[in-house]
């Protein structure tokens, strides 16, 4: 347990320090604003969707480390997946950081992401793991608005 504790602080320290695709893809066609008003996150994820493929994708804004880290780890997750595969993966996502603390996680397909187990002993913080991938869900349904999720 010790040493998935010091791999969670590790990737989350990482990616927060280091954030990958902090930038808006040129091209983007897609984009959708995420707001944590409870902690001050605020994202604003942009796509590139070409046929049913996510081609590139990044995200501005910012907030805590894991809010930070969960966009830059989502960008690299979802780059290249088709929106049904990404719907898959948001959805294994959420059922990750929101499932029972005191029951072993379901990992399987996740990778990098499954560092997030984590979070879901800290309910507060989940908002702020799964911000962005709210905000990429509205991205792909067309519906830029503002979500609190």
């Amino acid at each position: 347990m010790s040493e998935l504790r010091e791999l969670y602080q590790s990737v989350i320290l990482d990616h927060n320090r280091s954030p990958r695709n902090r930038r808006v893809p040129e091209g983007a066609n897609r984009h959708a604003e995420g707001h944590n008003p409870l902690c001050g996150d605020h994202v604003v994820v942009h796509v590139r969707v070409a046929g049913d493929r996510i081609e590139d994708v990044g995200f501005e804004g910012g907030g805590c480390a894991i809010s930070t880290a969960s966009a830059s780890l989502m960008t690299e997750a979802v780059r290249g997946l088709s929106q049904a595969e990404v719907k898959q993966l948001f959805e294994s996502f959420h059922a990750l950081v929101t499932s029972d603390p005191g029951r072993e996680p379901e990992i399987g397909g996740l990778g990098k992401l499954a560092v997030f187990g984590g979070v879901r002993e800290f309910p507060l913080r989940i908002k702020c793991a799964t911000l962005s991938w709210h905000a990429l869900r509205a991205a792909l349904e067309g519906d830029g608005r503002v979500s609190t999720e």
